[in-house]
């Protein structure tokens, strides 16, 4: 039997963009995704602090260090530029694999950028 567990987490970083007439997606600083262990087109749950919203939808990679946090198409509709989110994805693996397993959770500052 396999168990999803939080595989990756983005705590608290601040929306910079909406576009409503996007395709679809988020696209996340690169340096985040990285740092957060999150690769291109992989499914992303958002958590908006500022309303409640939660949502589902995958990542598209935007420009490394611009702290880029947009949601994009009919998500648009959910956050307000400056909401507080978190970003989290899932893996699916055995309950022992998942009993030793280490998720990436980040931390960023409120520029949505790395802290050193």
């Amino acid at each position: 039997m396999n168990i999803e567990i939080v595989k990756s987490k983005i705590h608290r970083v601040k929306v910079t963009g909406a576009d409503l007439d996007y395709i679809g997606s988020i696209t996340i600083d690169k340096d985040l995704m990285n740092a957060a262990n999150i690769i291109e087109g992989e499914k992303i749950h958002i958590v908006n602090n500022n309303n409640g919203e939660r949502f589902v939808t995958y990542v598209i990679p935007g420009a490394r260090g611009s702290g880029e946090i947009t949601v994009n198409g009919a998500a648009a509709r959910k956050v307000s530029l400056g909401d507080v989110l978190i970003l989290i994805t899932y893996a699916s693996m055995s309950i022992e694999a998942a009993k030793s397993f280490a998720p990436s959770i980040i931390f960023p500052n409120e520029e949505n950028n790395l802290l050193n």
